[in-house]
Formats: structure tokens, C-alpha cells, sequence
């Protein structure tokens, strides 16, 4: 009961702030139940004079109620099919800036957590040079028995973790009650979507798991001549700290500093597109957070990119997918965009292709008869999303964010050189992975793991056989019964066996 009242007191100062920045006001009243109606045109006429023009009012509540809200409102951002397009735009102007806490708790923190007096950890440790909503960032020297190298160090806010998850409690009372009152909340999912948020954060409050993807990440990149990541320092990173390699680059969002340095922009834009689909495409692990404020260009040239928080993953069917419809679009060939959608069983297959295949040409016939500043690769994908929501295709969250990831990597990209052709820039590397993974070369590898993956099927059979006589043996202790006696196996009838895993290994190389 007071646990209920708690969380009522504390959504309505939610409530409070959300309506005086005049964010009820783009609400469609159709959408609030009934019971709600009331409280909703209260807080609809609590906007503040001037609240109904300003395009940055949803951004500025949620900067308001402080860090987990900003939090929801970036993931938000990057699910345009719960929020829609025009509301995940204004959630884009969220900027995750908060006030730095105290250097001293800082270096409680790193002290707690690494076990050691920081003189020892760092000959120098400056004042923090961003702060964020779950961390900040402090520049800092090493000791120097370890080098004396120039370091970046992460550090958990203090308390963060008890607020964070008291916000997402008072949230879920929030989904839950929607849910419960509301067909459109059932339908958005609303407790879907906190559970997310909250899994999203747990990750993202332990600083190794952070270390761990960009140690992946690295080493997925460490052979791309033009994109790298800083370097993890394992000694220096535990769950409330993360050390790494310091940047020295220049920001990406400096596009005058960058310009000065001689760097040829079109070509850094280039590699931004490439580097990204790179990593969707050929390693189906991306960075899903790759604004510019994450990416910097070392002196040698190559792109950089920091703060791994947020990663997202394809796997291969995933993969194969995005390859197809891009190269499908790349090649104007539409019915194969349509096939790869049913095959892939994201498309009901009561559907027409044929019809499916006549709504995806309306996407991509307009892209070939414009000039290369007017194609968005992101526009497509979020076109054919909203087409694909006619034929019933079913929401799949990896592939929102990757298009989500696109639309920023497509900004970074253009701010770069406005008259990019993204489809001209992406198509060697899609060319390249579709030849690699779905040419004969593919095929011969696809060949091979399904015959391994036979042999160790076959090679498991007596195994099964013995379980199968344990569940027989179970069964006659439970009922009393004999069972009928099994037929002696023969090696000659396992022959059937091995022509079906051949005749399946032949399918695959067709």
C-alpha cells in the first residue's frame, strides 16, 4: 500500500514536469483511457506560455527528471516503432550531459573498487572531463612503473544504481496500470519496454561487461586499416571503474578542426558508412551509440570511437537479411527483397510476394532518379519498415536499432560531405560479404559445418540410445509394464542416416 502510494507521488512529479514543458500537448487524446482523461487535461493545462512552439520541450523534461528519464529517453529514441518517427526525432536532442560529482568520491570509488591507494594506480589524475548520466570520465597518467601512459577512466556515480532502479519500479507501476487500462499500452508493449530499459541499464551499471564489448569490438576491428578502438587497460577496470587507452583526436563533431588538419572529409565519410556496415554486416556486432560526440580521428587518420555502453547484435540469419535487401535495393531487384523477407519468416506467408514485392519498388524506384545529396540508405530502411507493417511483418528489436544506428551514422556521414551517395558508398562492402558468405565459396563452408554437425549428430546416437533405454527403464519402474523388447540395431541400418545427412549437405551446396 505505501509502496503503491510512493510510486503514485513520484509519477505524478513526472506528470508535473512532463505537462509544464507542454509535452501532453502533442499527445492525442484519443489514446488516454477514460479513467485517465481527468488527469491527463490537468496536466495538459499546466504548460508553461510558449511551451506548444518549442520542438526541444519532450528533451527538456526528460533532462529535468533526471538521469534514468534521460535514459528512457534515449532508448526510446532508438524505437521509432513504439514512440513513432517524429517523437524518436525530438528524443534525438537528448543530450546526456549531467553535472560532475566530486573528484573525492571519484577517487573513493577507484580506490574501493581496485583495492589500491590511487597514488599507486596513477602518478596523475585530473578533474573529470565529461559526466554522464550513469558515469564520468577523468583524464589521468598511470604510474610510472607501468609507463606513465595517458589514460581514460570511467567511474560509476555513487548511488546511481538505487536511483536508477527506483525510477524503473515507478515506471513498471506505470506499464503495468497502461496495460491494464489500455488496449494501444497492450499493444506498444509498455512492460516490454521497461524490462528492456532495465536490463539495458544493469548492463551498462557493470563497467566489465562495457570493457568485455569493447575488447570484442577491437578485436573484431584490429585488422581495418582505417577504424580502431582504444585499448583496454584490464588492470585498471573493475565493476565501477573502466580504464582505457587515451584518445588523442580530433572530434568528428569539429568539422573546421578537421578541415584545417588537411583531412579529406569525403573520404572520412566514406569510411564512417563503410566502417559501420562493416561491423553490422561482416561481424554483426555494431556500435549503437556512433554519434559524433563517440567518434574522433587519430592522426593517422582513422576514425576512433569511444563509449561502449550501448552495442547491438545480428546474428546470421539477421546478416544474411540486411546483405540481401540492401544489395536488393543496390540492384533494383525487388522481388528478391520480397522473397528474402518471406524467406526469412518476418512476412506472414499468407501475404502476396508479388504484391509485397509491387510495395517495396514504391520504395526504391524514387531513390535511382535522384541526385546523390537527396538518397538516404536510412530513409529507405525506415520506408520499408513502415511498409512492411501493412503485410503484418513482425517487430524485430535488432533490426529497429540497427536502422535507428543507420539514420545517425548516415548524419555523422553527410555532415562530412553532404553529397555522399550511400548506395554507391555501401555497395562494396555488401557486394563483398554477399559473395564471401553467399557464393559458392559460402556455400562449400555452409557445406561443411552442416557435415561436421551431422558427424557429431551421428557420432552422439549411442548416447541417445542409452538415454533412451534410462527413460524406457524409468517408465517400466513407474507403470509396472514390460516394454515390448527393441529390435537389435544393425550397422547397416544406420545407413539411411547417413544418406539423409548427405543428401542434406548436397542441398546446401546447390
Amino acid at each position: 500500500m505505501i509502496s503503491g502510494f510512493l510510486h503514485l507521488l513520484r509519477l505524478a512529479r513526472a506528470g508535473y514536469i512532463l505537462g509544464r514543458e507542454g509535452v501532453f500537448l502533442d499527445v492525442d487524446p484519443g489514446l488516454v483511457p477514460p479513467a485517465g482523461q481527468p488527469v491527463f487535461f490537468l496536466f495538459r493545462r499546466l504548460a508553461r506560455a510558449g511551451a506548444a512552439d518549442r520542438s526541444d520541450s519532450l528533451a527538456r523534461a526528460m533532462a529535468r527528471l533526471g538521469p534514468s528519464y534521460v535514459k528512457l529517453g534515449q532508448f526510446l529514441a532508438t524505437r521509432p516503432d513504439i514512440v513513432g518517427m517524429a517523437t524518436a526525432r525530438r528524443l534525438e536532442q537528448l543530450q546526456d550531459r549531467m553535472e560532475p560529482f566530486p573528484q573525492a568520491e571519484a577517487v573513493a570509488t577507484i580506490e574501493r573498487t581496485l583495492g589500491q591507494p590511487i597514488a599507486e594506480l596513477f602518478s596523475e589524475f585530473g578533474p573529470p572531463v565529461a559526466a554522464a548520466s550513469i558515469a564520468q570520465v577523468h583524464k589521468a597518467k598511470t604510474a610510472q612503473a607501468d609507463g606513465g601512459r595517458e589514460v581514460a577512466v570511467k567511474v560509476l556515480r555513487p548511488g546511481v544504481a538505487i536511483r536508477f532502479m527506483r525510477d524503473i519500479d515507478d515506471m513498471m507501476f506505470a506499464a503495468r496500470f497502461a496495460e491494464r487500462a489500455s488496449a494501444e499500452a497492450r499493444r506498444l508493449r509498455l512492460v516490454e519496454v521497461v524490462e528492456t530499459l532495465a536490463r539495458s541499464v544493469r548492463l551498462e551499471m557493470d563497467l566489465r561487461l562495457e570493457a568485455a564489448a569493447a575488447s570484442e569490438f577491437g578485436d573484431n576491428t584490429s585488422a581495418d586499416p582505417d577504424f580502431r578502438t582504444p585499448e583496454i587497460d584490464w588492470n585498471r577496470t573493475g565493476r565501477d571503474v573502466l580504464t582505457t587507452e587515451w584518445i588523442d583526436g580530433t572530434p568528428l563533431s569539429n568539422i573546421e578542426a578537421l578541415r584545417e588538419a588537411g583531412f579529406d572529409l569525403p573520404r572520412l565519410g566514406a569510411n564512417v558508412i563503410q566502417s559501420f556496415l562493416r561491423h553490422a554486416v561482416r561481424d554483426g556486432f555494431f556500435h549503437a551509440d556512433m554519434h559524433q560526440g563517440n567518434l574522433f580521428i587519430d592522426p593517422a587518420g582513422r576514425v576512433v570511437a569511444v563509449d561502449f555502453g550501448i552495442m547491438g547484435r545480428l546474428n546470421l540469419a539477421e546478416r544474411r537479411f540486411l546483405a540481401e535487401i540492401l544489395f536488393g535495393f543496390i540492384t533494383r531487384d525487388y522481388r528478391r527483397v520480397a522473397i528474402v523477407h518471406f524467406d526469412a519468416g518476418y512476412v506472414p506467408r499468407s501475404q502476396s510476394v508479388d504484391e509485397f514485392a509491387q510495395a517495396i519498388r514504391a520504395v526504391g524506384e524514387p531513390i535511382h532518379s535522384r541526385t546523390a545529396d537527396q538518397i538516404s540508405m536510412a530513409r529507405v530502411l525506415t520506408l520499408l519498415f513502415e511498409i512492411t507493417a501493412l503485410f503484418d511483418m513482425s517487430t524485430r528489436t535488432e533490426l529497429v536499432m540497427l536502422q535507428k544506428t543507420m539514420v545517425v551514422v548516415e548524419g555523422v556521414a553527410r555532415s562530412l560531405d553532404p553529397n555522399l551517395n550511400m548506395w554507391t558508398t555501401a555497395e562494396p562492402v555488401i557486394r563483398s560479404w554477399i559473395e564471401e558468405n553467399l557464393g559458392p565459396a559460402g556455400k562449400m563452408r555452409d557445406g561443411g559445418e552442416a557435415l561436421t554437425s551431422a558427424i557429431r549428430a551421428l557420432s552422439r546416437a549411442p548416447e541417445m540410445l542409452e538415454r533412451i533405454d534410462a527413460l524406457t527403464q524409468d517408465w517400466r519402474d513407474a507403470s509396472g509394464r514390460e516394454p515390448a523388447p527393441a529390435p537389435p540395431v544393425s550397422r547397416w541400418q544406420t545407413i539411411p542416416l547417413w544418406l539423409l545427412a548427405g543428401a542434406a549437405i548436397i542441398a546446401l551446396l546447390r
